[in-house]
């Protein structure tokens, strides 16, 4: 088995793992009710996907 002759780097051992962060994700104004919802789905806050009611909530 393969044994490393000399240690690597923290630059180098960083620039190895860099592609690893976590991104925020994109969110979208819902054109409904103006709430923040991810691209290309139902918004959480009225149901609406496009322009079409998907889902419906029951009031309480």
């Amino acid at each position: 088995m393969g044994v490393p002759k000399r240690k690597t780097s923290k630059a180098r051992r960083d620039k190895r793992n860099a592609h690893r962060a976590l991104s925020v994700p994109s969110l979208s104004h819902c054109p409904q009710c103006n709430e923040l919802r991810l691209p290309h789905r139902v918004c959480p806050g009225c149901g609406y996907y496009h322009d079409r009611l998907v889902l419906e909530f029951e009031e309480e």
